[in-house]
């Protein structure tokens, strides 16, 4: 069967989009999602996102990791999810979905960036050396010095892998607090990805949250490998609500694929 797919990408965190609304592609088939995501001998892509009708919604977000499982919310795919319903007709500046953390509404701004909300973090973990939290997906966020020439592979994948996170995986955070320049610069090592990415919105949001303890404050500008980020959010103590992830998400290409 020949499909057609369309290549998105956020601050450089791509995708590969598939309008799913007639349940032609086989949600079962990890073998298939991980070729279409594999960077050589596939389309390419950090994940793969189908779009499917879903009651009482404008669409439903179903989320793959390029090794081919089901994921858990991602903010970056969920801003191109927004721009590709957009794009097929779905919306037209606003959304409201369905993704594997719940409900999500979303704006498509005037010039072109998507304002998404992210759902309320209930409890942080503040460690001495780290913060965890979940921002729909699980993340670890470790303030570094020199994040530049920072190891985030090594790094990154020996605390996915550790004792405590093996068996769910958790995603990976460093990031470097400003000093003369206005962002926060933070880089990310992805579980199912299993590598760091150019960017990672679930982990810019949780590592905006962690820096609220540092002494930022909302909104909070990010610099990633892809580009430029902003997160806004309310705290109080622990739990926090209102939170927007706003940033890019550009079409890339569009062609077709035979499954």
């Amino acid at each position: 069967m020949e499909i057609t797919f369309y290549k998105y990408q956020g601050t450089g965190n791509d995708f590969v989009m598939i309008d799913n609304r007639q349940e032609y592609f086989d949600t079962a088939n990890q073998s298939l999602v991980a070729r279409l995501c594999e960077r050589r001998m596939g389309i390419g892509a950090d994940g793969l996102i189908l779009l499917q009708n879903k009651p009482g919604y404008d669409f439903e977000m179903v989320y793959f990791n390029a090794d081919g499982r089901l994921g858990s919310m991602c903010g970056n795919g969920g801003r191109c999810t927004v721009k590709f319903a957009q794009q097929i007709g779905v919306i037209t500046d606003q959304a409201y979905f369905l993704a594997a953390d719940g409900d999500h509404s979303a704006s498509v701004l005037s010039d072109g960036t998507v304002s998404l909300k992210m759902n309320d973090v209930q409890t942080i973990e503040c460690a001495d050396n780290f913060y965890f939290l979940n921002t729909g997906s699980p993340h670890y966020v470790e303030f570094v010095a020199d994040l530049n020439d920072y190891e985030v592979f090594q790094k990154g994948r020996g605390i996915r892998n550790n004792e405590r996170f093996r068996a769910e995986g958790t995603n990976v955070n460093f990031a470097q607090l400003p000093q003369k320049e206005e962002a926060l610069f933070v880089r990310t090592y992805e579980r199912g990805v299993e590598d760091e990415t150019f960017s990672c919105g679930t982990g810019v949001t949780a590592t905006a949250i962690a820096a609220s303890y540092r002494g930022k404050t909302s909104p909070v500008k990010i610099k990633t490998l892809g580009g430029n980020l902003e997160v806004a959010f309310n705290r109080q103590g622990d739990k926090v609500s209102d939170i927007y992830l706003i940033g890019p998400a550009v079409k890339v290409f569009e062609g077709k694929v035979n499954i």
